[in-house]
């Protein structure tokens, strides 16, 4: 009786949750330069479909700009958001440790060295709608994530101290060759484009990004929602999670790689977004719990309405001009870093 009122718990709050995220993704496409009323984007939507057949009192401009500009920004955002508050979870619980996120083993390093090499090289190319710094950006991601783990890996296994320093080190150092790079080049409009890279902003030019990238992102969230048990039993230690007959070295690549795989993933739509997986994953676990089976889906869908309303912000406050939607996430997300910050002080005192 008790398994099943929880089991209702989990499903009303999500059902709730995706109500919201839906309700979000409906402003969203509702405002802009040209308003549309949510009433007829939901007549649009529905005569796209073919479920009902309305006569359009909208003009055919109204489908271009809800269909092909808006509609695939919106979508894009929400995975985004998915993305990186689901990799937040999965790193904070391997790492066992709140403050972690999505950034914290050198993805983001990763992500800007591999997007500065393609704008440097003097040739375009396209492949599956994406362009060479999207794609240069998520190998480059992977990469360092690839190159952490190696290096952090003693005897067969890895232990969390040893993997974060090597994070920290091949950061500095991707970072440090990134910058001389560009300092070689001079070529000033380089240092602008990187710097619009790191701020962040949603970059979808049509639906064929969506198609490639949203069975990469909702895929790795399926995944990881069926490692939730063994999360929550990382989050009573290395040996206690052995005691149970977990494979921890086993569970902590699967993590690491579904993980780094989300946080590239967002990263080639976005560039780097920073304090959603800090943030986001935080918040809902100090309301609804630690319990893994639901902090991840409701990470996830509390991420995506997050980030869908920011990148709203980001391009309706100072229209026509855009702000970056790093700089949103930042103000949103430093005040509620600096609350962890005071909260797990001791926690953190040497």
């Amino acid at each position: 009786m008790f398994t099943r009122l929880k089991k209702n718990r989990r499903l009303l709050i999500l059902v709730a949750l995706g109500a919201i995220l839906l309700l979000c993704m409906l402003i969203a496409v509702s405002i802009g330069a040209v308003p549309i009323s949510p009433l007829t984007i939901i007549e649009m939507t529905l005569n796209k479909m073919g479920i009902s057949h309305f006569s359009p009192t909208w003009p055919p401009s109204a489908e271009t700009i809800l269909f092909q500009i808006r509609l695939p920004r919106v979508i894009a955002s929400a995975l985004v958001g998915a993305a990186l508050a689901s990799a937040g979870v999965l790193f904070q619980g391997m790492l066992r440790n709140p403050m972690a996120d999505p950034y914290i083993i050198g993805t983001s390093a990763g992500a800007a060295f591999g997007a500065t090499i393609a704008m440097m090289l003097p040739i375009s190319i396209v492949f599956l709608s994406f362009g060479l710094v999207p794609i240069a950006a998520f190998l480059g991601a992977l990469g360092a994530v690839l190159l952490v783990y190696n290096l952090a890996r003693v005897g067969g296994k890895t232990p969390i101290v040893s993997m974060l320093l090597a994070g920290f080190a091949i950061s500095a150092m991707l970072t440090a060759i990134l910058f001389f790079m560009v300092t070689l080049s001079g070529r000033p409009e380089l240092l602008q484009n990187i710097y619009s890279f790191l701020m962040g902003s949603i970059s979808v030019s049509g639906w064929n990004q969506i198609i490639i990238i949203a069975p990469l992102i909702i895929g790795g969230i399926v995944a990881a929602r069926f490692l939730a048990s063994r999360l929550n039993a990382l989050s009573l230690g290395e040996e206690g999670a052995a005691y149970l007959g977990i494979n921890v070295e086993r569970e902590k690549l699967l993590v690491l790689g579904l993980g780094s795989l989300l946080t590239a993933a967002a990263v080639s739509m976005s560039g780097l977004v920073g304090f959603v997986g800090l943030v986001v994953p935080h918040a809902v676990r100090l309301v609804l719990g630690a319990d893994h089976r639901l902090l991840l889906p409701a990470s996830a869908l509390t991420g995506a309405a997050f980030i869908v309303l920011a990148d709203l912000l980001a391009r309706t406050l100072l229209a026509p001009r855009e702000i970056p939607l790093g700089v949103i996430t930042a103000i949103i997300g430093a005040p509620f870093f600096i609350y962890l910050l005071r909260r797990h002080r001791r926690e953190y005192a040497f």
